[in-house]
């Protein structure tokens, strides 16, 4: 069985018409259970407390998987 690990990262757009985006990587964690423990620590701090708790975002990735395998289109 491959291991996993969840990548948490802050995003949120800006501008006068949202047309920035700025994304942190916040960690990399063995469990799914720590990213979210990361998160309710985070969500007081300066900054991060401005934004909405739906900017924290986890996802997870398996170890030695490659992804974009297709490639990609610009839109």
């Amino acid at each position: 069985m491959k291991k996993s690990v969840y990548l948490l990262q802050h995003s949120y757009s800006y501008g006068k018409h949202l047309e920035y985006e700025e994304t942190k990587i916040i960690g990399i964690y063995s469990l799914r259970e720590e990213a979210v423990a990361i998160i309710e620590k985070y969500k007081l701090l300066p900054g991060f407390k401005d934004y909405d708790i739906s900017c924290f975002h986890i996802d997870k990735y398996i170890l030695g998987d490659s992804n974009w395998q297709e490639g990609f289109e610009e839109e």
